[in-house]
């Protein structure tokens, strides 16, 4: 198994928006093969109050790949990416692919 893990750099003054992408994420990832553990928006309790996080899993690399190629067509997940990019709400996106250790897959 791998987890795409996906930090992002937002607006502080736009977390609903970035809200809003992220409830809107569940069915696009789901319906090309990504397996959603969450999407996660910053508090005021501790830490940075500008970084949120998505956690996605995979079978495999290959699926992982299958899955990228398949949301950039699909039009929800197009429509999803407009409306943050209109809203301005994600700054920046970093992505990097993970596995586990020390547990099951």
């Amino acid at each position: 198994m791998l987890t795409l893990c996906i930090k992002y750099k937002l607006d502080s003054h736009k977390l609903s928006e970035f809200e809003g992408y992220a409830r809107n994420w569940p069915a696009p990832i789901e319906r090309c093969g990504g397996k959603l553990v969450g999407y996660f928006l910053p508090t005021k309790l501790a830490g940075r109050t500008d970084e949120g996080l998505a956690l996605i899993n995979f079978p495999s690399l290959a699926a992982y790949e299958q899955y990228r190629e398949q949301l950039m067509n699909d039009p929800d997940a197009k429509a999803n990416v407009a409306r943050a990019d209109n809203s301005g709400c994600i700054l920046v996106e970093d992505r990097s692919i993970l596995q586990p250790v020390g547990m099951e897959a």
